[in-house]
């Protein structure tokens, strides 16, 4: 199925901006949120130029504004007739160890990306339960596989639970055309990761968004990006014993 109008959050840089680009180079109408509309509306006139045939809709949205989110997601499908696909973008990354005096980072980061992520999933499948039909896209991270230590700590802790959350839907929809997918990606350069330039097995953006559409577009359960290597690191970090994935996690987490 083409999935013919696809909605993203923190669509003003970063993977959401790489994978609007994408999906607009697909010919797929976009509704595209972020706090920075001027990024945003430059974007749009980007994505219509290059691709007359698709309709590109903007909307201002901080996702921390849970009433703001089902008010945005609303609007956006009464503009495009519809959506069929809602990715669940959005987030922060830069935490710090716990009880190092750096609660408010780390609770801004559980808001964003728990509770925020939660009102844009409860505001896409109001949509997609009444519909009847829609493909729920959730980003989490490599680090959802295992609670990583020191700054990725609460990060890694809050992926978890969005991975946590995409599971329980999709077992719920099993039996509806609803699908839940859930994408783990490993390190793709962006402006949030900037500040790492030794991460390991980095990719750059235009291929880290490349695979994560590709990804998407066959809307599997789950998705490690880039299937290599992070599809075997994520399977040793979830099954392998605490003091062999030990290093690995200790060297993912260094800033």
């Amino acid at each position: 199925m083409i999935r013919r109008n696809v909605l993203i959050t923190g669509a003003s840089g970063g993977l959401g901006m790489g994978m609007a680009r994408r999906f607009a180079a697909l010919q797929r109408n976009l509704a595209l949120c972020a706090r920075r509309l001027d990024r945003l509306e430059t974007l749009r006139d980007e994505l219509v130029a290059a691709h007359p045939g698709i309709s590109v809709a903007v909307r201002e949205l901080d996702v921390n504004d849970h009433d703001a989110v089902f008010t945005v997601f609303g609007e956006l499908c009464d503009e495009l007739d519809g959506l069929d696909r809602v990715v669940v973008n959005a987030g922060l990354s830069k935490g710090h160890p716990v009880g190092t005096g750096a609660f408010d980072t780390n609770r801004a980061i559980v808001e964003t990306n728990v509770l925020a992520a939660l009102a844009q999933a409860e505001a896409a499948m109001e949509i997609f339960r009444a519909r009847r039909h829609g493909h729920l896209v959730m980003i989490s991270s490599i680090a959802a596989r295992r609670g990583f230590p020191r700054g990725m700590n609460v990060y890694s802790a809050s992926k978890a639970a969005v991975s946590a959350l995409a599971e329980g839907l999709r077992v719920e929809m099993s039996a509806l055309p609803i699908e839940i997918t859930t994408i783990y990606p490993g390190y793709i350069r962006t402006e949030m990761n900037a500040s790492r330039p030794n991460a390991p097995f980095v990719v750059d953006t235009d291929t880290g968004c490349r695979m994560l559409v590709e990804a998407i577009e066959r809307e599997p359960a789950q998705a490690s990006v880039p299937p290599w290597p992070w599809g075997p690191i994520g399977f040793a970090l979830r099954h392998l014993p605490s003091p062999l994935t030990a290093r690995l996690m200790t060297r993912m987490s260094r800033r």
